[in-house]
């Protein structure tokens, strides 16, 4: 994550006109802080406190089929699944 184009903590503060980038699965978010809010809200009011920049999506191909799916009914995944997961994923342990 990058406020103004500087590595930012999750304790940095920001300021009205700030640039906020970060990287969320593995596609690329841009926003400017329109205004600073002084306590929690919901999601619609925080909504109006930036505004979006970032690219579109890449747009999925419709006929390809979902990759991570499991059978309704299946329960939860077990730790042999999850590593499963984690290796088409690109994630290592």
């Amino acid at each position: 994550m990058k406020i103004n184009g500087a590595p930012a903590k999750p304790s940095s503060s920001v300021k009205v006109g700030d640039r906020i980038e970060a990287r969320l699965n593995q596609r690329e978010r841009i926003a400017d802080v329109v205004t600073v809010l002084a306590k929690r809200v919901g999601a619609p009011v925080a909504a109006t406190c930036f505004v979006d920049h970032s690219p579109p999506p890449p747009e999925r191909d419709p006929l390809s089929p979902p990759i991570f799916e499991r059978d309704r009914g299946a329960g939860r995944p077990t730790k042999r699944d999850r590593r499963q997961l984690d290796k088409l994923r690109g994630r290592r342990r």
